[in-house]
């Protein structure tokens, strides 16, 4: 009989905090000041987005720090929602994950990747090669190999891709404040308050500017994905989530304060890549360059913690008998999740080649955030179900906190709904359509017994 192995817990605090910060922090503070600018029209509002989108991501990670600490199980909601709402949800959760939201997301960020380093090489964005039938940027091939690379990283040991992880998001801060301080410092700071032209009206566009805070601020939850992974799971997952989330609310209003600093509000509006803007703005050509490498090493953080955190979620489900047998392996030397990682990888690599990981994703989002808000939601179902489950950390302001949670899932459904009303359903038919493979592994399971196993827990 064959040995069976676990994965060891060999993520600290440090790595933890990284992964929070990383992965939430990509490209969009370079980005998204632009969208709501655009749609409040005004500084003051624009800060009050933050704030209200900070707010709701903080009910999140609270909320979620009460789950993750009493079931430090890997694969995150996948834990949650299974304990809940049964295997089936959380099988549908690990079914988007691996086929379309995790694996969209790390090829959409590799793209990004490659878009930003074509600033110093630019064959990578105008130079095509065809294979077969098919033409190829070079820096689709580029982005492919960096999550290979990046995949067999986090393939030799979390404690090594956690290490990658906590190094790539330190410099990546220190570069986000270099720009601040910057901004912070400029001598000739703007005096107009000149507001971009067509803006919606005041409801309307705090409503959209929201949604895309709420983007910017996506991500804090991975870390429940490595829950197993992490050592004192009850102290130090609580903390991460909060703390990590706490930072990086405030790098995101420093941020804000540098670029309104240097450039007036339309200024702002007219240009999609704000942070260079405001760079160039100020030193030129060389301070657009250290944007495109803070960016770079920004996104690369974020693309290393997605890999990191998201191939434990097949990986979970596997261990269940909910996926490929294979997925659930052990690397008897490494201790991670190998298959599921290369997996992981594998696929994330051939949509970005598809090119339609985009497409991919803007199908899941209403779909995925039904399953985010139903995992928030476990909080209310388990304090009911399971009264008896050991709680080190309880969610502070329950029940409120977690409604405001809610609240903002929802006003990002009705949004999502109401902007791509075809892709929100065609996305839950996607989501769906894994019903059939959830029933013929629940088939081959050796029993009927749709508990979670206790290992997830360990």
């Amino acid at each position: 009989m064959s040995q069976t192995y676990e994965l060891k817990r060999d993520l600290g605090l440090a790595a933890a905090l990284a992964i929070v910060i990383g992965t939430v922090i990509g490209s969009g503070i370079f980005r998204v000041p632009q969208t709501m600018i655009n749609s409040v029209g005004t500084v003051p509002l624009v800060f009050l987005v933050w704030v209200v989108g900070g707010a709701l991501s903080l009910a999140g990670a609270l909320t979620y720090a009460e789950l993750a600490a009493a079931m430090p199980g890997a694969g995150g909601e996948y834990v949650y929602l299974t304990e809940a709402w049964g295997p089936v949800w959380g099988f549908l959760y690990s079914w988007t994950q691996m086929w379309v939201a995790k694996s969209g997301s790390i090829a959409t960020l590799a793209t990004a990747f490659f878009e930003y380093t074509a600033h110093f090489v630019p064959q990578f964005e105008n130079v095509w090669v065809v294979v077969g039938p098919f033409p190829i940027k070079y820096g689709q091939v580029f982005a492919l190999v960096l999550i290979l690379v990046l995949g067999l990283v986090n393939y030799f040991g979390v404690r090594f891709g956690g290490g990658v992880q906590v190094a790539m998001t330190a410099v990546k801060v220190a570069l986000i404040a270099f720009v601040i301080l910057a901004g912070l410092f400029y001598s000739h700071p703007v005096t107009s308050d000149v507001a971009p032209p067509n803006v919606p009206p005041l409801a309307t566009g705090f409503f959209a500017a929201l949604v895309a805070a709420l983007w910017a601020y996506d991500g804090w939850n991975n870390v429940g994905m490595v829950a197993s992974e992490v050592k004192n799971p009850q102290r130090n997952l609580p903390l991460s989530l909060i703390l990590g989330t706490c930072l990086v609310i405030g790098i995101y209003m420093m941020a804000n304060w540098a670029y309104f600093r240097v450039l007036t509000p339309a200024q702002v509006g007219a240009h999609k890549l704000v942070a260079a803007e405001m760079m160039q703005h100020m030193q030129g050509p060389a301070g657009a360059a250290i944007v495109s490498i803070a960016a770079m090493i920004s996104i690369f953080a974020a693309l290393n913690g997605s890999i990191l955190t998201g191939a434990r979620v097949p990986y979970a489900a596997a261990r269940d008998g909910l996926f490929f047998k294979s997925a659930a392996r052990v690397h008897p030397e490494f201790r991670t999740p190998g298959v599921s990682i290369l997996m992981m990888s594998g696929w994330a690599a051939l949509l970005v080649l598809s090119g339609k990981y985009d497409d991919l994703y803007n199908f899941v989002i209403f779909g995925s955030w039904i399953l985010y808000a139903m995992a928030a939601a476990s909080v209310f179902v388990l304090r009911r179900k399971r009264p008896d489950m050991v709680r080190p950390y309880k969610t502070l302001g329950y029940p409120v906190v977690p409604v405001l949670f809610l609240i903002g899932a929802a006003a990002l459904e009705i949004s999502t709904l109401k902007d791509r009303p075809v892709q929100s359903l065609a996305g839950i038919a996607l989501i769906l359509f894994g019903l059939p493979f959830y029933y013929y592994w629940k088939r081959r399971l050796p029993s009927d017994d749709d508990t979670v196993p206790i290992s997830n827990f360990r």
